[in-house]
C-alpha cells in the first residue's frame, strides 16, 4: 500500500532507485511515516517535548526502556537547553548525558533500533535521528544454571539478555583479544547474535566458515539458539549433536581458550560452542575444578555407564532370547522362574517398559516442578510394582530398565543423553531379531558413523580417530593441570602452548630443623 506523504517529506520517501529511506529535516514528515509504520502498535510510545525552542519527539517501545534514564539524562537535558544551536554532534556529545548515544540518517535503521529496545530522538531541523541506549524493563537476573549444575565452580548462568551474557564472558576473559562480532538474523524477529572468539587462537578458516554459514541463513525468525544450531550443523540427519550448547559462562570461556568459537543469541540463556567433538559431551565443567584423581574416576564411570545406557536392555533381550547358555545356571533358573507367567517375549517386555519409562520422564519434565518430581518417582515405583504383581513384566526387566535410566542420567549433556536414549530402541530391535550379532551390527554402524562425522571440518571422534596420543590425556581421563601444557591442535591455528613447560610443582626443600624442633 502506497502512503500519502506531504511534499516536504520527499527526502524520507522510499525511492525506486534507492531502497534506503532517509530522515528528513522536517520533523512532521518523519513522525508521519513512523506513525504509519507503527500503526496498530499500542506499545510504541511517541512522546513530544520541547528541546529548547524546537519541537522534538522521543520514540520507544514501552517496557523495553528505563524511564529514569530517559527522564534525567535526555528529557531534562534537552528541555533546559534554551538558546542552544542544535547540531547532531552537539546534541550527541554535549547535551545528552546518557551512556551510549549514536546517530543515523536512515529511517529503516531507526526503526530497527527502536524495535531492538533503543530510543529514537528526532528534533525539528535535524536531518538525522539520535539513538539512545536506555534499555531496561523486566529481565531475569543472573542465577544458577538449571541444566548444568555443579558441586564446585561458578554459580553464574547466562540469561536471556545478550549484553548481560557478553559481560559475564568478559568477566571471565579480561583480554582485548576476546572479540565480539555482532550480527542480526531473522527477517521478522531481527534477533541480535554475538560471535565470540579469541583472536590468535581460533583458526581464521573456522571463523570464516562460521560467518559463511550464518550468512546463508534466510528465515523469518530466530527465537532460540536451537534454530541456528540446526541450520549450520554439518549433518542434519545425524542423531548426534555436532554443536555443544551451554548455560555456563565458564564452560564457554574454557572452550574459547581452546580455540573454539561461541555464538550467543539474544533471548536465550543457551550459547553455542563449535566445533564440538564426541568427548566434549562426556565432560562436565567441574572435571577441571576437582583434583584430577576425582575427575579420572568420574570420567571412567561415565564411559562405563554410557555403554550401559545404550546396550543393557538389548543385551538382556539377546541373552534371554537367543543365548541362554551364556547365563550362569543359578541365575538362569531365577530368570526363568520370574518369566514363567509373563505373556510377552523379552523384546516386547523391554519395549513396553522402556516406552513407559520415557513417558514418565517426559511427564515429569512437563509438569510443574514440585508435582513433576513426585509423578515421575511415584509413577515409576507404583507402575513397576503393579506390573510385576500383575504378571505383565518380570522383576529382572524392571531392574534392567531402572539401571538403564540411571545410566543415562550420568551423561552430563542433555542433547547427548537423549541421543543415546533414541539409539537404544534400534539396538533393542536388532537384538530381538538377531541376538548378539544384531548388537554387534548396530554398534559397528554407530562407530562407523561417529568416525565419519565432522563438526565444522573437525573429526567428531578426534583425538581418538584420527589418533593423537598427546591429546588423549584429556579424553578418557583428565591429566593433572601441570601436564596439560598444550591446547588441542584440532581447533588451534596459532600458539598451542597453554602454560610454561615443566610447570609440575615440587616439594619444598627443608632447610635447618623442623618447626617442632626449633628455628632453623
Amino acid at each position: 500500500m502506497k502512503l500519502n506523504k506531504p511534499k516536504s517529506a520527499k527526502k524520507a520517501e522510499l525511492h525506486t532507485d534507492n531502497t534506503e529511506r532517509l530522515i528528513s529535516a522536517e520533523l512532521n514528515a518523519n513522525i508521519d511515516i513512523l506513525k504509519e509504520l507503527f500503526k496498530d502498535c499500542s506499545d510504541i510510545v511517541f512522546r513530544m517535548f520541547k528541546a529548547g525552542a524546537q519541537r522534538a519527539y522521543m520514540v520507544f517501545v514501552d517496557g523495553l526502556v528505563d524511564s529514569n534514564t530517559l527522564q534525567f539524562h535526555v528529557l531534562e537535558q534537552l528541555e533546559e537547553s534554551e538558546g542552544e544551536h542544535f547540531t547532531v554532534e552537539r546534541v550527541k556529545d554535549r547535551l545528552i548525558s546518557a551512556g551510549t548515544v549514536n546517530d543515523t540518517d536512515k529511517l529503516d535503521e531507526l526503526v530497527k533500533q527502536i524495535l531492538g529496545g533503543n530510543t529514537g530522538v528526532l528534533i525539528d531541523g535535524l536531518d538525522a535521528a539520535l539513538i539512545i541506549d536506555a534499555k531496561g524493563g523486566a529481565r531475569r537476573s543472573v542465577s544458577e544454571p538449571e541444566t548444568e549444575t555443579a558441586i564446585r565452580g561458578s554459580r553464574e548462568g547466562f540469561t536471556e539478555s545478550l549484553r548481560v551474557n557478553t559481560s559475564l564472558l568478559r568477566h571471565k576473559i579480561r583480554s582485548n583479544r576476546l572479540k565480539v562480532l555482532s550480527k542480526t538474523l531473522g527477517e521478522e524477529t531481527q534477533t541480535n547474535i554475538a560471535i565470540v572468539y579469541i583472536e590468535g587462537l581460533a583458526a581464521p578458516e573456522l571463523l570464516d566458515e562460521v560467518m559463511n554459514r550464518l550468512e546463508n541463513i534466510k528465515i523469518d525468525g530466530i527465537l532460540e539458539s536451537g534454530y541456528i544450531e540446526e541450520l549450520i550443523e554439518d549433518d542434519t540427519w545425524s542423531v548426534f549433536p555436532q554443536i555443544q550448547n551451554t548455560e555456563r559462562p565458564d564452560t564457554l570461556a574454557g572452550n574459547l581458550l581452546e580455540g573454539r568459537v561461541g555464538i550467543i543469541v539474544d533471548g536465550t540463556p543457551f550459547a553455542l560452542v563449535l566445533p564440538a567433538t564426541f568427548w566434549q559431551f562426556m565432560q562436565a565443567s567441574e572435571d577441571y575444578y576437582h583434583r584430577f584423581h576425582i575427575s579420572v574416576f568420574l570420567r571412567i564411570l561415565r564411559l562405563i555407564f554410557i555403554f550401559i545406557a545404550l546396550l543393557l536392555p538389548a543385551l538382556y533381550v539377546a541373552v534371554t532370547t537367543y543365548h541362554q547358555e551364556m547365563i550362569p545356571t543359578n541365575l538362569l533358573f531365577s530368570v526363568a522362574a520370574s518369566r514363567e507367567a509373563i505373556p510377552f517375549p523379552a523384546f516386547i517386555e523391554a519395549l513396553i517398559m522402556e516406552i513407559s519409562f520415557e513417558a514418565l520422564r517426559e511427564a515429569g519434565i512437563r509438569l510443574p516442578k514440585l508435582v513433576g518430581q513426585a509423578v515421575s518417582i511415584l509413577g515409576a515405583l507404583v507402575i513397576g510394582q503393579a506390573a510385576v504383581e500383575a504378571g505383565i513384566v518380570s522383576a529382572p526387566m524392571v531392574i534392567i530398565v531402572s539401571m538403564t535410566g540411571i545410566a543415562s542420567f550420568t551423561i552430563p549433556r542433555f542433547n547427548m543423553s537423549i541421543s543415546i536414549r533414541l539409539l537404544r530402541f534400534p539396538i533393542m530391535i536388532l537384538a530381538g531379531m538377531f541376538g548378539l550379532f544384531g548388537i554387534v551390527l548396530g554398534t559397528t554402524f554407530i562407530l562407523t558413523h561417529l568416525v565419519k562425522l565432522r563438526s565444522f571440518g573437525v573429526p567428531y571422534f578426534a583425538p581418538l580417530a584420527p589418533l593423537n596420543l598427546r591429546e588423549l590425556k584429556d579424553v578418557f581421563i583428565r591429566a593433572p593441570w601441570w601436564a596439560l601444557e598444550k591446547r588441542p591442535s584440532q581447533t588451534i591455528k596459532g600458539d598451542l602452548q597453554r602454560q610454561r613447560m615443566h610447570s609440575k610443582p615440587s616439594k619444598p626443600k627443608k632447610e635447618g630443623k623442623d618447626v617442632e624442633g626449633g628455628s632453623a
